[in-house]
Order: C-alpha cells, then sequence, then structure tokens
C-alpha cells in the first residue's frame, strides 16, 4: 500500500516542549519495517520549529515574523538531519519535501511535485514533508499539517492516511470527559461529526480535532481511509494495517466510475 503518516509536535515532544528522541525512533522503527514489508510510506512531520528552539537555545518562540522564519529555517535542518540519523540506522534514505499553498493551486507546480514524490518512492526513500514556513506569507500559507497531509494523500493516490495525535479517537464528547466514548468508525462526515470535532487541540500543535476531520473530508472524498491514533504508541500502525481496530477509522467515500 501507499500510506501517508501524519505526526505533530505534541506527539514528537517532552512535556518539557523538547523533542522525544525516544519517541522519534519508535515511529522510525515502525516506519522501517513497513517498509521492510513492502509498503510506501511518506511521512508529513511537524517539530521544525520546537527543533530550531532547541538548537538555537531559545526558551519561548519569537513574535517577529521574520525571527520567527529563521527559527523554521534552522529548524528544518535540525529535524531532517534527526530523521536521517535515524532512518539511516534501519536502512533508508529519506527526501525533504517543503511545501505551500501555491504547488496546489498552480497545476504545472502540482504535478511536478507529485512527480517527484513518485520519484523518490520510485528510489524506495521516504519523502519527509512539511509546510515551507521559512518563506510563507499568509496568502500562500496552508495553515497546518492535518490538510498538508491530505492534499499529499491525493498527490500520491495513496490507500491510507494515518494522523498521529495527542489522543486515542475521535470521541462523541471531550475525550477527558467521564460520559464520552470513543466512535471506532465513521462512515459519513456530517454536520454531527464536525460539531463533536468543536475546536483547538494541543497548545503544542496548531491543528485540533476539527482540522483533522477537514483533512478526513478531503482524503475520505479521493477514495482514501484516514486512521486517527494514538501517536505515541506508533505500534498502533500495524494493527491500522492489520485491518484490526485501533482508533477512528473515516471510511473513504465510494468513488464514481
Amino acid at each position: 500500500m501507499k500510506i501517508v503518516i501524519k505526526v505533530g509536535s505534541s506527539t514528537l515532544t517532552h512535556t518539557s516542549g523538547k523533542l522525544d528522541f525516544r519517541m522519534i525512533d519508535r515511529l522510525v522503527r515502525v516506519i522501517a519495517d513497513i517498509k521492510n514489508e513492502g509498503h510506501q510510506v511518506v511521512l508529513v512531520s511537524s517539530g521544525a520549529q520546537v527543533a530550531g528552539m532547541s538548537r538555537l537555545r531559545l526558551e519561548r518562540k519569537p513574535d517577529d515574523i521574520t525571527k520567527k522564519q529563521a527559527l523554521a529555517a534552522v529548524g528544518q535542518c535540525e529535524l531532517m538531519a534527526i530523521y536521517d540519523r535515524f532512518f539511516s540506522d534501519y536502512g533508508y534514505n529519506v527526501g525533504q519535501i517543503l511545501l505551500n499553498k501555491q504547488v496546489i493551486d498552480i497545476p504545472a507546480l502540482k504535478e511536478n511535485v507529485t512527480n517527484t514524490f513518485n520519484a523518490l518512492l520510485d528510489y524506495d526513500c521516504i519523502p519527509i514533508v512539511n509546510e515551507n514556513d521559512s518563506v510563507e506569507v499568509e496568502e500562500i500559507k496552508i495553515g497546518e499539517n492535518d490538510t498538508l497531509s491530505a492534499l499529499v494523500a491525493t498527490f500520491i493516490g495513496a490507500d491510507k492516511l494515518i494522523m498521529l495525535t495527542d489522543v486515542d479517537a475521535f470521541y462523541d464528547g471531550a475525550p477527558d470527559d467521564e460520559g464520552s466514548r470513543p466512535i471506532p468508525v465513521i462512515e459519513t462526515i456530517d454536520d454531527r461529526i464536525r460539531q463533536l470535532a468543536g475546536g483547538a487541540g494541543s497548545d503544542k500543535g496548531t491543528g485540533g480535532m476539527f482540522t483533522k476531520v477537514s483533512a478526513a473530508d478531503i482524503a475520505t472524498s479521493a477514495g482514501i481511509d484516514v486512521h486517527i491514533v494514538y501517536g505515541k504508541k506508533p505500534d498502533l500502525i500495524y494493527d491500522v494495517l492489520d485491518g484490526k481496530r485501533a482508533g477512528t477509522v473515516f471510511k473513504k467515500k465510494k468513488q464514481e466510475n
């Protein structure tokens, strides 16, 4: 299968705000292992600004936009270096792809980046994708990596989009409420599901459950199953691929011939 895996900043970091190397290693090991099974994998990863803050020894993100962009530039190098080291230990090469809204809106650019994805996959590499925050302005900004992962999944014709998040499923209420229950399968994304998705999520990431549902709407409309699973347990990816119950699956819409 072609699989897109999206991981957010909250999954990749400790509560201290610094990168969780043990977590990154566990994720990389699972991805390398499913590559060994014959699957193709694209990783959409947040974490550049966190990596940049650590590299520059900053206690908090700067307020100035140009300094934020510089932070992203430093952090993206650091994040890719970390992934490169870990994936190399398991025998795989990685390639970096940084995207913005122009790539989606301009057909020639979209075709070119899709060809790049396919070439990297043909080379048995793992494309690692993020938004190009170092040159972003509001007009060309996608905004968060949930939507980006759904768009990437449609570019490459993925079979599954697996979103690793800081909750273990989509719930029928607030996840920390005693009466809330997980919804294992969502056949249709309707107004009720959007209302249940609510608003903002983690204070580390920018994408809450609402953005994940919006991303799921994009991907399922393109015939791609979308899974939300608990990011701190990347072994759940095996359960998803084995057809076992894990988190929540948004079922793909039937495609017209």
